[in-house]
């Protein structure tokens, strides 16, 4: 089928490869203002010697890319996972053996992380995949609540305690190496590796493969008569949801020196979409803006009330109510009738 009709069916107001290509669209824009803005802050940061605030800003960072893999379902393919703690837990745990009890090397833990999220991946989107709608949304909340609770009882896994005792590794490229106990260091190194996953999740969805995702999320019904079989797109995309999840967990434990089963509880997986919806579906950049954005309302409120989800909860429904698109979508939508408004002024 040609790839005109398939972008027409995915989303007739998507811009064609000559446009692409002529000038940048709006939400890269953004994604480079927030790099210029995170690069400042830890300018400012380092300059300070305030390693609490790059250390908060990382673990940001980090939840993002759990965000990043629930967008990826949500925002373009209309799939509602209430379970990717399960694939960030798993990639945590993992991660957190391999440094414990093999060795303490960063791209072996990155790597058995990235093999585990796929298997087990494969295997949650055979199941979940054969339902849909609330179905699906209520098979994956299961099978993360399986997996938790098997975690939370598991001695060799540390139990309720979880694992504890995970070394500061040094992380080399080529004669090059950091230390991920330098603050600055690992929240460049995460940052860098925040922008390595939206660049090509970005050109992955703004290819066929995405805009075949966009047309199920728009009529899955329609996309056989198209020559798809959308049972493999949403597999295939549910197993690239899960290897994102895992490898953002595999950083958690570089970061904390500690895994636990709360990870894969559900307040992760809420947390995440709640990342997602207030800081804009469909957009990638979204999810990180709103993970940071509720980090620092964590932090802030935490430190005045334990009551600090009671704020999230309020900022979440506001964000539904007044702000559908989120703030991302928000700005685009904004900036988009800007741009309409000035095309049509003579």
């Amino acid at each position: 089928m040609p790839e005109a009709t398939l972008r027409t069916v995915s989303d007739p107001g998507r811009a064609g490869p000559a446009s692409r290509s002529s000038r940048l669209a709006p939400v890269h824009w953004l994604a480079l203002i927030f790099l210029a803005a995170a690069l400042g802050f830890a300018a400012v940061a380092w300059a300070t010697g305030n390693g609490f605030y790059l250390r908060l800003a990382t673990e940001a960072l980090i939840f993002a890319g759990l965000a990043m893999s629930v967008d990826l379902l949500l925002g373009y393919t209309g799939l509602l996972s209430l379970g990717q703690a399960l694939y960030f837990g798993l990639g945590a745990y993992v991660s957190a053996l391999v440094l414990r009890d093999v060795a303490p090397s960063f791209w072996l833990a990155m790597a058995a992380a990235l093999l585990a999220g796929g298997v087990a991946g494969l295997i949650g989107g055979v199941i979940a995949n054969r339902v849909k709608g609330v179905y699906f949304a209520l098979i994956t909340f299961g099978l993360a609540q399986v997996a938790a609770k098997t975690v939370y009882n598991t001695r060799a896994l540390g139990a309720s305690d979880g694992l504890i005792g995970i070394p500061q590794i040094q992380v080399g490229f080529g004669p090059f190496s950091l230390d991920t106990a330098d603050p600055l260091s690992f929240f460049l190194l995460v940052l860098g590796l925040t922008v390595v996953a939206y660049a090509g999740l970005s050109y992955l969805m703004d290819a066929p493969f995405g805009r075949t995702l966009a047309a199920i999320r728009a009529n899955e019904k329609r996309v056989p008569f198209l020559g798809f079989n959308a049972w493999r797109y949403k597999l295939a995309v549910y197993v690239l949801a899960a290897c994102v999840a895992a490898l953002a967990g595999a950083l958690y434990p570089m970061l904390r020196g500690f895994v636990s089963p709360e990870l894969m509880f559900f307040e992760t997986s809420g947390n995440a979409v709640i990342t997602v919806i207030v800081g804009g579906v469909g957009t990638l950049v979204g999810p990180v803006v709103g993970s940071l954005l509720l980090t620092a309302l964590r932090s802030v409120v935490g430190s005045w009330t334990e009551h600090h989800l009671i704020v999230v909860g309020v900022i979440f429904m506001l964000s539904v109510i007044f702000l559908r698109k989120g703030l991302v979508g928000a700005l685009l939508a904004r900036l988009s009738r800007r741009g309409e408004q000035g095309r049509a002024t003579p």
